[in-house]
C-alpha cells in the first residue's frame, strides 16, 4: 500500500520510511515562518518562560507582509518590536518592509520554497505551498513552541483527490475553478469533507502555471482544507531548478496511495465566476451579477499576487482609464514582481489607467489596513474571501473574481464579464 504525496513529505522530514494518515509525527522542517502580526505575542510568551534562544534560528523566516505601510502608531510599534525580536533571536532571514513581500508568494518566486519541502507557519494560507509541490502546515499560536523547540506534533492528515479534465475556455481562469469548487462543496455536489484534510489535484494540469496553481490553493483554504497539493509538472520543475537556492527532491503520490475520497471535475464548460458577499461558497456564473456598480477594485493577496496575475490584469487596462468613481489598488506578491512590472513596462500601464501601486504584501486583504471601504461601497477584488468587514465597513459589499474580471470591471465601473471587453492592442 503506497503513500500520498503529503505522507511522503512528512515521512522524509520525520525520519520515517512510512507515514499513514492519523500517524502523529514530529517533523524536522525545512524552515519555519512567522508573520509580522504574531511576533509581539510570541516574544512575550517566550520571555515569560525564560526562553531567549531559539532552537533553529537558521531555519526561521520572519516576514513583514500584513502591515507593510505603517498606517497607524500601532503598526509602527509592531515594526520596532519585530526588528528588535529578529536581532535578539539571531534571525538572519528577516524579510522586513521592502525586502521580500507576501510570505505565501515570494518564497516560491525566489527559490526558497521548493518541491518536496515542508515548513511550519502561523498562518492558514500556508496552503499556497502546494502550488509548487510542497506542504506548509499551520500551527497558529503554537508557532512559539516550534520556535523554541524546532518542531511540533503533527497528526498526518487524510488526503482527498480531485481529478480535473477538460480545457478552460478563453477568458476563464484558475480562480474561477476555485470558486466553482467552493460552490460544489457547499451544495454537496462534491462529496468531500475538507476539514483537516489535504486536497490533491490530479489530471491534465499542464496548462496550469505556478500562478494558476497558487490561485487554486486559495479557495480550498476557505473551505477548511488544511493543505492543497499539486504534483509538480515538468515546467514547474524547470522553473524551480532555475530559481532554487538549495537542492530539492519532488514527491508524487504512489499509484496505490490510499485516499479518503476521490472525484472528477470537468472544467471545460466553466464560465467566469463571481463570489458575492458572504463567502466564496456562494459563487455564481458572472452573468447573474453582471452590471452591479463597483467603487473599489483590488488585484493581489495570496490567491492572485503572482507576476502573471498582473500581466493578465494589465491586458484589460492597457489603453483604458478606470471608470469615474472607481479607485483601484494592486499589491504584488513580491518585491521581485514589483521590479518586473517596472522593467517590463506594465507599471506604466497601471499608472496611466489610474491604478495605485501598493508595496508587496497583503494589501487591503489584511482587514483593510490600507485601501478600506466606506459603508455602502462596493468592491470587486481577488481577496481571499468576501466576508463582511474584510475591507473595513461591515455594510460594504465585497465581490470576488479573477484578475481579468476585476480589471474589466474596474474600467467599466460595474461587474463585467472579461470576455465582453477584449484587450486593446
Amino acid at each position: 500500500m503506497g503513500m500520498t504525496a503529503v505522507e511522503k513529505v512528512l515521512a522524509r522530514v520525520s525520519g520515517r520510511d512510512i507515514v499513514r494518515a492519523g500517524d502523529v509525527v514530529y517533523p524536522n522542517p525545512d524552515y519555519i515562518m512567522i508573520h509580522d502580526g504574531l511576533v509581539r505575542g510570541v516574544r512575550r510568551e517566550l520571555d515569560a518562560l525564560g526562553i531567549d534562544r531559539l532552537a533553529r534560528p537558521d531555519k526561521i523566516m520572519m516576514v513583514t507582509d500584513h502591515e507593510v505601510i505603517y498606517g497607524s502608531a500601532r503598526a509602527a510599534e509592531f515594526g520596532v518590536i519585530n526588528r528588535a525580536a529578529a536581532k535578539a533571536w539571531g534571525i538572519k532571514n528577516f524579510y522586513d518592509v521592502g525586502r521580500g513581500g507576501h510570505g505565501h508568494i515570494f518564497p516560491m518566486e525566489s527559490g526558497l520554497l521548493l518541491p518536496g519541502m515542508f515548513y511550519f507557519d502561523n498562518d492558514r494560507h500556508a496552503t499556497n505551498a502546494g502550488a509548487i509541490g510542497a506542504f506548509g502546515f499551520r500551527v497558529g499560536a503554537e508557532i512559539s513552541r516550534v520556535l523554541a523547540t524546532g518542531t511540533n506534533w503533527v497528526m498526518t492528515p487524510k488526503t482527498v483527490k480531485l481529478t480535473l479534465s477538460g480545457r478552460l475556455k478563453p477568458g476563464v481562469h484558475a480562480r474561477d475553478i476555485g470558486f466553482r469548487i467552493a460552490r460544489l462543496l457547499n451544495d454537496g455536489a462534491l462529496d468531500f469533507d475538507l476539514d483537516y484534510r489535504v486536497l490533491e489535484f490530479a489530471g491534465d494540469l499542464d496548462e496550469l502555471d505556478l500562478a494558476a496553481r497558487t490561485a487554486l490553493c486559495n479557495s480550498p483554504t476557505e473551505m477548511r482544507a488544511y493543505g492543497v497539493f499539486f504534483p509538480p509538472s515538468q515546467s514547474i520543475l524547470a522553473q524551480a531548478h532555475e530559481r532554487a537556492q538549495r537542492a530539492f527532491t519532488p514527491v508524487y503520490a504512489d499509484a496505490d496511495a490510499v485516499y479518503d475520497n476521490t472525484a472528477n471535475l470537468d472544467i471545460g464548460g466553466l464560465e467566469p465566476q463571481i463570489a458575492p458577499p458572504g463567502g466564496i461558497h456562494k459563487s455564481v456564473d458572472i452573468s447573474e451579477l453582471a452590471g452591479q456598480t463597483v467603487n473599489h477594485a483590488f488585484v493581489g493577496a495570496c490567491g492572485s499576487g503572482m507576476y502573471e496575475d498582473f500581466v493578465l490584469a494589465a491586458k484589460f487596462l492597457r489603453g483604458r482609464q478606470l471608470a469615474p468613481g472607481v479607485r483601484m489598488f494592486i499589491a504584488p506578491g513580491s518585491e521581485q514582481s514589483t521590479r518586473r512590472l517596472l522593467s517590463d513596462g506594465l507599471l506604466q500601464i497601471f499608472m496611466e489607467a489610474g491604478v495605485v501601486l501598493l508595496p508587496a504584501g497583503c494589501g487591503p486583504c489584511n482587514d483593510a489596513v490600507v485601501g478600506p471601504l466606506h459603508g455602502g461601497e462596493v468592491s470587486i477584488s481577488t481577496a481571499s474571501n468576501s466576508n463582511a468587514g474584510r475591507f473595513g465597513a461591515r455594510d460594504a459589499k465585497l465581490f470576488l473574481g479573477s484578475p481579468a474580471t476585476v480589471a474589466a470591471s474596474a474600467v467599466s465601473g460595474k461587474i463585467t464579464d472579461p470576455r465582453t471587453l477584449p484587450p486593446l492592442h
